[in-house]
């Protein structure tokens, strides 16, 4: 099986950014098992890793991905990873951030993957859907609890009881993604990444940590909890680092420490 997440998941690095490649294009990157689990591999080597400061999730084929492959689900096998959920993020998103560049479909858990990420940039001929209903199943990776969260819910309630699919442009306007692109998603994703990676990463980390966690938070413990996770970013040498680059009008050195 790991043989065969490494054909399934592609890895590359480009300046401080590890870009993950779902490379099944004849079956439109519908999720595996095996593909799951190179996601696993690589999310892990993502957070691990002190020099890779963004991680980027991306298809190959001209497609993200169109969701669970059915041909292994009718074979008894689950596209997910305990502990981690479908793709290999859905329940675990890596600590660092990560963004989802979108090109052709990205459909049912193909969706519910790019909704697990962090930022997403799409090509303006994307399609986005949770088409689960129209085969009977429900969008259960994410899709119908956390789809509400980042888009009015009544529009995902339509997406979820209709099956219909959205345009990229209608996906912008909606805030489910970030940017709409002419050319390559990914091109675009990495323009993005590069600005998040010129930052301190400690701050990055944290600052994506807050905005996950402090929904769930009661209103009460808001600040105090903040509070434990922000101090130690505050007293870091990067913090002193960055004032300094500032008063000095040069760029940061940044150590993660």
């Amino acid at each position: 099986m790991a043989d065969e997440a490494e054909q399934q998941v592609l890895t590359e690095v480009r300046d401080g950014v590890l870009i993950v490649t779902i490379n099944r294009p004849e079956a439109k990157n519908a999720m595996s098992k095996a593909a799951a689990e190179g996601i696993v591999a690589a999310m892990d080597r993502l957070d691990a890793e002190d020099d890779l400061r963004v991680g980027v999730l991306t298809g190959a084929g001209g497609t993200f991905c169109s969701g669970m492959d059915l041909k292994g689900f009718l074979r008894g096998e689950s596209p997910s990873v305990e502990g981690r959920g479908f793709g290999g993020i859905v329940q675990k998103p890596p600590v660092k951030p990560l963004i989802a560049a979108v090109e052709g479909y990205a459909l049912a858990g193909g969706l519910e993957l790019m909704i697990a990420c962090d930022l997403v940039v799409a090509n303006k001929d994307a399609k986005f859907g949770i088409p689960e209903a129209k085969r009977g199943l429900v969008a259960a990776a994410g899709g119908v609890m956390m789809l509400p969260d980042q888009i009015p819910e009544r529009v995902a309630m339509e997406l979820a009881l209709t099956g219909d699919f959205i345009t990229a442009q209608r996906a912008y306007e909606l805030g489910m993604i970030n940017r709409v692109v002419e050319g390559s998603a990914l091109d675009g994703a990495l323009e993005l990444a590069a600005r998040i990676a010129e930052n301190g990463p400690l701050a990055v980390r944290v600052s994506k940590q807050i905005m996950r966690e402090s929904r769930a938070w009661p209103m009460s413990e808001r600040y105090d909890r903040q509070a434990q996770l922000i101090g130690p970013v505050f007293m870091s040498q990067d913090a002193r680092e960055g004032s300094l680059a500032f008063a000095e009008k040069r760029k940061p050195n940044w150590t993660g420490k």
